[in-house]
């Protein structure tokens, strides 16, 4: 994949559909295009063994997020708070924004 598009973004709260962590809900802390996958906070949790650093003096098994394919995650909607599709919207002022298939809602944060 050479920087797919995608419907998330830091942040979001998603659901997993698929896989061992399937049903559970974390919020998105990476998302990395070109490969296509995300980072969940506490999802696909993996065990890293390493040698003490001048970074880690400590060393040992280090429980870290592993990527998850971005295809197995879903939104869930902040307004209606179902796992929902995206859709995209143009509104009056030119600005682009992602909205909820099923109450037709905003699902952007509110900056």
């Amino acid at each position: 994949m050479h920087n797919a598009k995608t419907h998330l973004k830091v942040n979001d709260r998603v659901e997993v559909i698929t896989g061992r962590d399937k049903g559970r809900v974390g919020k998105v802390i990476k998302v990395d295009r070109s490969q296509g996958r995300a980072v969940v906070e506490k999802i696909n949790m993996i065990k890293r063994h390493t040698k003490p650093s001048q970074l880690n003096q400590q060393g040992g098994i280090i429980e870290k997020e592993a990527p998850v394919a971005i295809s197995n995650l879903k939104l869930i909607c902040p307004k209606c708070a179902q796992t929902s599709r995206i859709g995209r919207k143009i509104l009056e002022d030119g600005t682009k924004v992602r909205i909820c298939k099923k109450c037709n809602e905003s699902v952007e944060a509110k900056a």
